[in-house]
Protein backbone atom coordinates (compact mmCIF):
# COMPACT_ATOMS: atom_id res chain seq x y z
CA UNK A 1 0.00 0.00 0.00
CA UNK A 2 1.06 3.41 -0.69
CA UNK A 3 1.33 6.00 1.82
CA UNK A 4 1.58 9.90 1.67
CA UNK A 5 2.75 12.16 5.00
CA UNK A 6 0.50 14.25 6.95
CA UNK A 7 0.84 16.55 9.87
CA UNK A 8 -0.84 17.58 12.53
CA UNK A 9 -0.38 19.19 16.03
CA UNK A 10 1.35 16.23 17.39
CA UNK A 11 3.32 15.19 14.44
CA UNK A 12 3.63 13.65 11.21
CA UNK A 13 2.78 10.09 10.09
CA UNK A 14 1.67 8.10 7.32
CA UNK A 15 -1.79 7.75 5.77
CA UNK A 16 -2.97 5.47 3.14
CA UNK A 17 -2.38 7.66 -0.43
CA UNK A 18 -5.45 7.34 -1.68
CA UNK A 19 -7.61 8.29 1.75
CA UNK A 20 -9.80 11.32 1.87
CA UNK A 21 -9.12 11.85 5.58
CA UNK A 22 -6.27 13.24 7.12
CA UNK A 23 -4.34 12.79 10.32
CA UNK A 24 -6.10 12.62 12.91
CA UNK A 25 -8.20 9.84 11.25
CA UNK A 26 -4.90 7.79 11.22
CA UNK A 27 -4.31 8.47 14.62
CA UNK A 28 -8.14 6.96 15.82
CA UNK A 29 -7.41 4.11 13.51
CA UNK A 30 -4.29 3.21 14.76
CA UNK A 31 -5.43 4.06 17.97
CA UNK A 32 -9.29 2.43 18.72
CA UNK A 33 -8.47 -1.20 18.04
CA UNK A 34 -11.22 -2.67 20.82
CA UNK A 35 -13.49 -3.39 17.48
CA UNK A 36 -13.62 -2.05 14.36
CA UNK A 37 -17.30 -1.61 13.91
CA UNK A 38 -17.65 1.76 12.20
CA UNK A 39 -20.09 4.52 13.24
CA UNK A 40 -23.40 3.55 11.36
CA UNK A 41 -24.12 5.07 7.71
CA UNK A 42 -27.14 7.29 9.00
CA UNK A 43 -24.72 9.02 11.96
CA UNK A 44 -22.10 9.44 9.38
CA UNK A 45 -24.88 11.24 7.10
CA UNK A 46 -26.07 13.41 9.84
CA UNK A 47 -22.89 14.30 10.42
CA UNK A 48 -22.35 15.24 6.44
CA UNK A 49 -25.56 17.47 6.77
CA UNK A 50 -24.39 19.21 10.20
CA UNK A 51 -20.91 20.72 8.63
CA UNK A 52 -23.13 21.30 5.32
CA UNK A 53 -25.46 23.57 7.39
CA UNK A 54 -22.74 25.22 9.17
CA UNK A 55 -20.63 26.29 6.37
CA UNK A 56 -24.08 27.90 4.56
CA UNK A 57 -24.45 29.51 7.87
CA UNK A 58 -20.64 30.44 8.41
CA UNK A 59 -20.73 32.23 4.96
CA UNK A 60 -24.03 34.21 5.88
CA UNK A 61 -22.22 35.73 8.94
CA UNK A 62 -19.51 36.30 6.43
CA UNK A 63 -17.12 34.29 8.57
CA UNK A 64 -16.55 32.28 5.53
CA UNK A 65 -16.09 33.17 1.89
CA UNK A 66 -18.62 32.14 -0.51
CA UNK A 67 -16.48 29.94 -2.25
CA UNK A 68 -15.24 28.01 0.72
CA UNK A 69 -18.88 27.55 2.07
CA UNK A 70 -20.02 26.47 -1.63
CA UNK A 71 -16.98 23.77 -1.86
CA UNK A 72 -17.82 22.22 1.72
CA UNK A 73 -21.43 22.71 0.77
CA UNK A 74 -20.51 20.63 -2.65
CA UNK A 75 -18.45 18.22 -0.80
CA UNK A 76 -20.73 17.09 1.85
CA UNK A 77 -23.31 16.45 -0.72
CA UNK A 78 -21.32 14.27 -3.20
CA UNK A 79 -20.47 11.95 0.34
CA UNK A 80 -24.14 12.20 1.07
CA UNK A 81 -25.01 10.63 -2.11
CA UNK A 82 -22.42 8.16 -1.99
CA UNK A 83 -21.69 7.70 1.06
CA UNK A 84 -17.77 5.94 0.90
CA UNK A 85 -17.52 4.14 4.28
CA UNK A 86 -13.90 3.51 3.60
CA UNK A 87 -13.47 7.15 4.28
CA UNK A 88 -15.03 6.90 7.76
CA UNK A 89 -13.23 4.44 9.45
CA UNK A 90 -13.36 5.27 12.66
CA UNK A 91 -14.90 2.62 15.36
CA UNK A 92 -17.50 3.05 17.74
CA UNK A 93 -15.41 2.07 20.69
CA UNK A 94 -13.46 5.65 20.95
CA UNK A 95 -13.07 9.08 22.50
CA UNK A 96 -15.89 9.38 24.46
CA UNK A 97 -17.11 12.67 22.84
CA UNK A 98 -16.63 11.25 19.78
CA UNK A 99 -14.33 14.00 18.59
CA UNK A 100 -12.33 11.29 16.57
CA UNK A 101 -15.80 11.01 14.01
CA UNK A 102 -16.12 14.51 14.02
CA UNK A 103 -12.16 15.34 12.72
CA UNK A 104 -13.00 12.29 10.32
CA UNK A 105 -15.79 14.18 8.70
CA UNK A 106 -13.75 17.04 9.36
CA UNK A 107 -10.78 15.94 7.05
CA UNK A 108 -13.13 14.40 4.47
CA UNK A 109 -14.65 17.24 3.52
CA UNK A 110 -11.77 19.63 4.28
CA UNK A 111 -9.90 17.55 1.01
CA UNK A 112 -12.82 16.65 -1.07
CA UNK A 113 -13.65 20.56 -0.80
CA UNK A 114 -10.13 22.05 -1.04
CA UNK A 115 -10.21 19.36 -4.58
CA UNK A 116 -13.26 21.82 -6.08
CA UNK A 117 -12.67 24.82 -5.20
CA UNK A 118 -8.70 24.74 -6.11
CA UNK A 119 -7.66 26.39 -2.27
CA UNK A 120 -7.00 24.88 0.66
CA UNK A 121 -9.62 24.50 2.72
CA UNK A 122 -8.59 23.38 6.59
CA UNK A 123 -10.32 20.85 8.93
CA UNK A 124 -10.54 22.90 11.54
CA UNK A 125 -10.19 26.82 10.71
CA UNK A 126 -12.84 26.21 8.18
CA UNK A 127 -15.11 22.73 8.01
CA UNK A 128 -15.26 22.79 11.88
CA UNK A 129 -15.99 26.53 12.06
CA UNK A 130 -17.62 27.78 15.00
CA UNK A 131 -18.23 24.07 16.49
CA UNK A 132 -16.66 21.08 18.79
CA UNK A 133 -17.32 17.46 18.44
CA UNK A 134 -18.83 18.23 22.18
CA UNK A 135 -21.91 19.99 20.25
CA UNK A 136 -21.75 18.80 16.83
CA UNK A 137 -21.83 14.71 18.00
CA UNK A 138 -25.14 15.32 19.99
CA UNK A 139 -26.40 17.19 17.38
CA UNK A 140 -25.74 14.46 15.22
CA UNK A 141 -27.14 11.77 17.61
CA UNK A 142 -30.11 13.55 17.67
CA UNK A 143 -30.44 14.31 13.55
CA UNK A 144 -29.84 10.80 12.71
CA UNK A 145 -32.30 9.10 15.28
CA UNK A 146 -35.33 11.68 13.69
CA UNK A 147 -34.33 11.07 10.46
CA UNK A 148 -34.41 6.84 11.10
CA UNK A 149 -37.58 7.59 12.77
CA UNK A 150 -39.06 9.59 10.29
CA UNK A 151 -38.16 8.14 7.34
CA UNK A 152 -37.98 4.28 8.79
CA UNK A 153 -38.95 3.61 11.78
CA UNK A 154 -42.61 4.94 11.98
CA UNK A 155 -43.45 4.19 8.03
CA UNK A 156 -42.65 0.75 9.28
CA UNK A 157 -45.17 0.54 11.98
CA UNK A 158 -47.35 1.92 9.81
CA UNK A 159 -46.93 -0.38 7.32
CA UNK A 160 -47.45 -3.40 9.83
CA UNK A 161 -50.81 -2.33 11.32
CA UNK A 162 -52.18 -1.73 7.85
CA UNK A 163 -50.83 -5.65 7.44
CA UNK A 164 -52.61 -6.23 10.52
CA UNK A 165 -55.50 -4.21 9.64
CA UNK A 166 -56.05 -5.83 6.38
CA UNK A 167 -55.87 -9.57 7.43
CA UNK A 168 -58.28 -8.84 10.04
CA UNK A 169 -60.74 -7.99 7.46
CA UNK A 170 -60.70 -11.40 6.30
CA UNK A 171 -60.26 -13.28 9.35
CA UNK A 172 -61.59 -11.31 12.08
CA UNK A 173 -65.24 -12.91 12.17
CA UNK A 174 -63.50 -16.23 13.21
CA UNK A 175 -63.88 -16.85 16.48
CA UNK A 176 -60.95 -19.70 18.73
CA UNK A 177 -60.18 -20.03 21.88
CA UNK A 178 -58.82 -17.27 24.11
CA UNK A 179 -56.02 -18.11 26.02
CA UNK A 180 -54.88 -17.53 29.93
CA UNK A 181 -51.42 -18.96 31.25
CA UNK A 182 -51.18 -20.91 27.92
CA UNK A 183 -54.13 -22.83 29.16
CA UNK A 184 -58.09 -22.70 27.67
CA UNK A 185 -59.89 -19.74 28.32
CA UNK A 186 -62.86 -18.20 27.03
CA UNK A 187 -63.67 -17.69 23.24
CA UNK A 188 -62.00 -15.01 21.39
CA UNK A 189 -61.84 -13.73 17.62
CA UNK A 190 -59.02 -12.88 15.29
CA UNK A 191 -60.32 -9.33 14.67
CA UNK A 192 -59.94 -8.62 18.54
CA UNK A 193 -56.93 -10.48 18.74
CA UNK A 194 -55.63 -8.52 15.66
CA UNK A 195 -57.01 -5.24 16.99
CA UNK A 196 -54.78 -5.89 20.85
CA UNK A 197 -51.57 -5.80 18.51
CA UNK A 198 -52.81 -2.90 16.39
CA UNK A 199 -53.33 -0.97 19.79
CA UNK A 200 -49.80 -1.78 21.06
CA UNK A 201 -48.30 -0.70 17.88
CA UNK A 202 -50.72 2.24 17.59
CA UNK A 203 -49.53 3.07 21.64
CA UNK A 204 -45.72 2.47 20.81
CA UNK A 205 -46.26 4.93 17.64
CA UNK A 206 -47.62 7.61 20.31
CA UNK A 207 -44.81 7.25 22.47
CA UNK A 208 -42.35 7.62 19.76
CA UNK A 209 -43.61 11.34 17.97
CA UNK A 210 -43.71 12.22 22.01
CA UNK A 211 -40.06 12.63 21.84
CA UNK A 212 -39.79 14.59 19.11
CA UNK A 213 -39.84 17.70 20.20
CA UNK A 214 -37.07 17.59 22.60
CA UNK A 215 -35.04 15.54 19.99
CA UNK A 216 -35.45 18.52 17.60
CA UNK A 217 -34.14 21.26 20.06
CA UNK A 218 -30.32 20.72 19.09
CA UNK A 219 -27.57 21.40 20.65
CA UNK A 220 -25.35 23.02 18.08
CA UNK A 221 -23.91 26.26 19.50
CA UNK A 222 -23.18 25.25 22.98
CA UNK A 223 -19.50 24.59 21.65
CA UNK A 224 -17.59 23.09 23.97
CA UNK A 225 -18.75 23.18 27.35
CA UNK A 226 -22.37 25.07 26.74
CA UNK A 227 -20.94 28.54 26.74
CA UNK A 228 -20.77 29.06 22.70
CA UNK A 229 -17.45 29.70 22.83
CA UNK A 230 -15.66 31.15 19.52
CA UNK A 231 -19.32 30.77 17.90
CA UNK A 232 -21.20 33.68 16.19
CA UNK A 233 -23.55 34.61 18.63
CA UNK A 234 -26.41 34.17 15.83
CA UNK A 235 -24.56 31.15 14.62
CA UNK A 236 -27.19 28.70 16.52
CA UNK A 237 -30.70 30.12 15.53
CA UNK A 238 -29.54 30.72 11.58
CA UNK A 239 -27.75 26.98 11.56
CA UNK A 240 -30.92 25.50 13.19
CA UNK A 241 -32.80 27.11 10.33
CA UNK A 242 -30.62 26.04 7.78
CA UNK A 243 -30.58 22.65 9.13
CA UNK A 244 -34.34 22.72 9.26
CA UNK A 245 -34.24 23.75 5.47
CA UNK A 246 -31.66 21.09 4.52
CA UNK A 247 -34.21 17.88 6.27
CA UNK A 248 -37.33 18.67 6.38
CA UNK A 249 -37.17 18.44 9.82
CA UNK A 250 -38.70 21.35 12.21
CA UNK A 251 -36.08 21.86 14.41
CA UNK A 252 -34.51 24.20 16.79
CA UNK A 253 -32.32 25.52 19.09
CA UNK A 254 -32.01 24.27 22.57
CA UNK A 255 -32.73 26.58 25.45
CA UNK A 256 -30.28 24.99 27.50
CA UNK A 257 -26.93 23.40 25.94
CA UNK A 258 -25.54 22.46 29.55
CA UNK A 259 -28.20 20.25 29.20
CA UNK A 260 -28.27 19.04 25.87
CA UNK A 261 -24.12 18.71 26.51
CA UNK A 262 -24.29 17.12 29.45
CA UNK A 263 -26.92 14.61 29.33
CA UNK A 264 -28.44 12.05 27.10
CA UNK A 265 -32.01 12.19 28.56
CA UNK A 266 -33.91 12.23 25.05
CA UNK A 267 -31.83 9.67 23.83
CA UNK A 268 -32.52 7.64 26.62
CA UNK A 269 -36.53 8.50 26.53
CA UNK A 270 -36.02 7.54 22.73
CA UNK A 271 -34.76 4.29 23.69
CA UNK A 272 -37.00 3.73 26.75
CA UNK A 273 -39.61 3.59 23.53
CA UNK A 274 -38.09 1.47 21.16
CA UNK A 275 -37.88 -1.41 24.04
CA UNK A 276 -41.41 -0.56 24.66
CA UNK A 277 -42.13 -1.30 20.89
CA UNK A 278 -39.59 -4.69 20.92
CA UNK A 279 -41.90 -5.76 23.85
CA UNK A 280 -44.76 -5.40 21.25
CA UNK A 281 -43.10 -7.43 18.32
CA UNK A 282 -41.95 -9.75 20.71
CA UNK A 283 -45.45 -10.33 22.10
CA UNK A 284 -46.56 -10.58 18.45
CA UNK A 285 -43.90 -12.75 17.05
CA UNK A 286 -44.76 -14.93 20.19
CA UNK A 287 -48.64 -15.38 19.59
CA UNK A 288 -47.85 -16.17 15.45
CA UNK A 289 -45.20 -19.18 16.69
CA UNK A 290 -47.89 -20.30 19.69
CA UNK A 291 -50.89 -20.44 17.02
CA UNK A 292 -48.52 -21.61 14.35
CA UNK A 293 -46.94 -24.88 16.21
CA UNK A 294 -47.68 -27.91 15.59
CA UNK A 295 -48.76 -29.40 12.91
CA UNK A 296 -50.05 -32.36 15.03
CA UNK A 297 -49.28 -32.11 18.67
CA UNK A 298 -49.10 -28.02 19.07
CA UNK A 299 -52.02 -25.23 18.50
CA UNK A 300 -52.23 -25.59 15.03
CA UNK A 301 -54.76 -22.58 14.49
CA UNK A 302 -52.78 -20.82 11.85
CA UNK A 303 -50.09 -21.63 8.88
CA UNK A 304 -47.39 -19.28 8.77
CA UNK A 305 -45.89 -18.79 5.29
CA UNK A 306 -43.64 -21.90 4.58
CA UNK A 307 -40.54 -19.94 3.66
CA UNK A 308 -37.48 -22.92 3.65
CA UNK A 309 -37.36 -26.01 5.09
CA UNK A 310 -36.51 -26.12 8.95
CA UNK A 311 -34.01 -28.98 9.71
CA UNK A 312 -31.06 -30.52 8.37
CA UNK A 313 -31.95 -33.76 9.63
CA UNK A 314 -35.94 -33.84 9.89
CA UNK A 315 -37.66 -33.88 6.18
CA UNK A 316 -40.47 -31.67 5.57
CA UNK A 317 -40.31 -29.68 8.93
CA UNK A 318 -41.14 -26.03 8.16
CA UNK A 319 -40.45 -23.52 11.35
CA UNK A 320 -41.59 -19.70 12.01
CA UNK A 321 -38.65 -18.43 11.13
CA UNK A 322 -39.66 -14.79 10.68
CA UNK A 323 -41.34 -14.90 14.35
CA UNK A 324 -37.88 -16.56 15.47
CA UNK A 325 -35.46 -13.77 13.82
CA UNK A 326 -37.99 -10.76 15.22
CA UNK A 327 -37.69 -11.87 18.41
CA UNK A 328 -33.95 -12.29 18.52
CA UNK A 329 -34.19 -8.79 16.65
CA UNK A 330 -36.17 -7.18 19.84
CA UNK A 331 -33.79 -9.03 22.40
CA UNK A 332 -30.75 -7.42 21.01
CA UNK A 333 -33.04 -3.96 21.16
CA UNK A 334 -33.07 -4.95 25.29
CA UNK A 335 -29.45 -5.01 24.95
CA UNK A 336 -28.86 -1.78 23.03
CA UNK A 337 -31.22 0.13 25.58
CA UNK A 338 -28.98 -1.28 28.68
CA UNK A 339 -26.36 -0.22 26.95
CA UNK A 340 -27.85 3.37 26.32
CA UNK A 341 -28.95 3.00 29.75
CA UNK A 342 -24.98 3.08 31.11
CA UNK A 343 -24.24 5.66 28.57
CA UNK A 344 -26.30 7.94 29.82
CA UNK A 345 -25.28 7.60 33.34
CA UNK A 346 -21.85 9.42 31.87
CA UNK A 347 -22.58 12.90 32.10
CA UNK A 348 -19.25 13.70 33.68
CA UNK A 349 -19.67 17.72 34.56
CA UNK A 350 -19.94 19.76 31.39
CA UNK A 351 -19.99 16.50 28.69
CA UNK A 352 -21.00 12.84 28.37
CA UNK A 353 -18.38 11.05 27.13
CA UNK A 354 -20.46 8.12 26.12
CA UNK A 355 -21.55 9.24 22.96
CA UNK A 356 -20.20 7.36 20.01
CA UNK A 357 -22.20 4.42 22.01
CA UNK A 358 -25.45 6.01 22.34
CA UNK A 359 -25.30 6.87 18.46
CA UNK A 360 -24.38 2.98 17.78
CA UNK A 361 -27.06 1.32 19.54
CA UNK A 362 -29.64 3.80 19.32
CA UNK A 363 -29.29 3.53 15.15
CA UNK A 364 -29.05 -0.11 15.53
CA UNK A 365 -32.05 -0.58 17.56
CA UNK A 366 -34.30 1.41 14.90
CA UNK A 367 -33.11 -0.24 12.20
CA UNK A 368 -33.86 -3.75 13.74
CA UNK A 369 -37.29 -2.31 14.71
CA UNK A 370 -37.67 -1.17 11.13
CA UNK A 371 -36.97 -3.82 9.88
CA UNK A 372 -38.89 -6.82 12.28
CA UNK A 373 -42.19 -4.86 11.47
CA UNK A 374 -41.20 -4.85 7.62
CA UNK A 375 -40.69 -8.58 7.98
CA UNK A 376 -43.90 -9.49 10.02
CA UNK A 377 -45.71 -7.38 7.85
CA UNK A 378 -44.76 -9.11 4.62
CA UNK A 379 -43.67 -12.27 5.54
CA UNK A 380 -45.60 -13.43 8.53
CA UNK A 381 -49.07 -11.83 8.73
CA UNK A 382 -49.69 -11.32 5.05
CA UNK A 383 -49.83 -14.90 4.50
CA UNK A 384 -50.44 -16.81 7.29
CA UNK A 385 -54.32 -18.97 6.67
CA UNK A 386 -56.08 -19.89 9.56
CA UNK A 387 -57.12 -23.37 10.13
CA UNK A 388 -61.04 -22.85 11.13
CA UNK A 389 -62.12 -26.66 11.29
CA UNK A 390 -59.33 -27.58 13.61
CA UNK A 391 -60.46 -24.59 15.86
CA UNK A 392 -63.88 -24.94 15.79
CA UNK A 393 -63.15 -28.66 16.76
CA UNK A 394 -61.38 -27.29 19.69
CA UNK A 395 -63.85 -24.89 20.71
CA UNK A 396 -66.42 -27.16 20.51
CA UNK A 397 -64.74 -29.27 23.13
CA UNK A 398 -63.16 -26.37 25.26
CA UNK A 399 -64.67 -27.14 28.85
CA UNK A 400 -64.51 -22.97 29.50
CA UNK A 401 -67.38 -22.22 27.91
CA UNK A 402 -69.20 -23.48 31.28
CA UNK A 403 -68.52 -19.99 32.13
CA UNK A 404 -71.63 -18.43 31.07
CA UNK A 405 -73.75 -20.62 32.99
CA UNK A 406 -72.21 -19.47 36.13
CA UNK A 407 -75.00 -17.40 36.64
CA UNK A 408 -77.65 -19.75 35.84
CA UNK A 409 -76.54 -22.98 37.56
CA UNK A 410 -73.68 -21.90 40.28
CA UNK A 411 -69.87 -22.13 40.04
CA UNK A 412 -69.19 -25.63 41.55
CA UNK A 413 -71.64 -27.60 39.30
CA UNK A 414 -70.14 -25.60 36.22
CA UNK A 415 -66.78 -26.95 37.47
CA UNK A 416 -68.29 -30.68 37.67
CA UNK A 417 -69.84 -30.15 33.98
CA UNK A 418 -66.25 -28.74 32.66
CA UNK A 419 -64.34 -31.77 34.42
CA UNK A 420 -66.69 -34.57 32.88
CA UNK A 421 -66.53 -33.00 29.17
CA UNK A 422 -62.87 -32.78 29.42
CA UNK A 423 -62.44 -36.18 30.97
CA UNK A 424 -64.87 -38.03 28.91
CA UNK A 425 -63.60 -35.64 25.50
CA UNK A 426 -66.87 -34.65 24.76
CA UNK A 427 -68.86 -31.21 23.78
CA UNK A 428 -69.37 -29.45 26.72
CA UNK A 429 -73.44 -28.52 25.09
CA UNK A 430 -73.75 -32.42 25.25
CA UNK A 431 -72.07 -32.91 29.00
CA UNK A 432 -74.89 -29.47 30.37
CA UNK A 433 -77.58 -30.92 28.58
CA UNK A 434 -77.50 -34.28 30.69
CA UNK A 435 -76.36 -32.51 34.10
CA UNK A 436 -78.54 -29.17 33.99
CA UNK A 437 -82.13 -30.00 32.76
CA UNK A 438 -81.67 -26.55 30.74
CA UNK A 439 -83.61 -26.93 27.11
CA UNK A 440 -80.79 -27.71 24.33
CA UNK A 441 -81.89 -25.14 22.59
CA UNK A 442 -81.10 -22.65 25.02
CA UNK A 443 -77.97 -24.03 26.04
CA UNK A 444 -76.72 -23.59 22.84
CA UNK A 445 -77.66 -20.38 22.86
CA UNK A 446 -75.57 -19.79 26.20
CA UNK A 447 -73.19 -21.36 25.16
CA UNK A 448 -72.62 -19.98 21.75
CA UNK A 449 -69.17 -19.25 21.32
CA UNK A 450 -69.39 -16.46 18.64
CA UNK A 451 -71.95 -14.79 21.44
CA UNK A 452 -69.34 -15.11 24.47
CA UNK A 453 -67.01 -13.10 22.65
CA UNK A 454 -68.81 -9.89 23.68
CA UNK A 455 -70.43 -8.78 26.41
Amino acid sequence: MAFRLERDSMGELQVPAEALYQAQTQRAVQNFQISRKPMPVGFIKALLQIKKAAALTNAELGLLTAAQAKAISQAAEQLLNNTDLSQFPVPVLQTGSGTSSNMNVNEVLATLASELSGAKIHPNDQVNLGQSSNDTIPTAIQLSSLLALQQQLLPAIQGLQQAISEKSATVGHIVKTGRTHLMDAMPVTFAQVLGGWHSQLQHATQQLQQQIPLLSQLAQGGTAVGTGINAHPGFAARFAQQLSKQTGLRLSVSPDFFFNLSSQDGALALSGCLKTLAAALLKIANDLRWMNSGPLAGLAEISLPALQPGSSIMPGKVNPVIPEAVAMACAQVFGCDTAISIAAQSGNFELNVMLPLVADNLLQAIALLSGSCDALAKQAIAGFTVNEPHIAASLAQNPILVTALNSRIGYEQAARIAKQAYQQQRPILDVATEQTGIDREELANLLDPQKLTTN
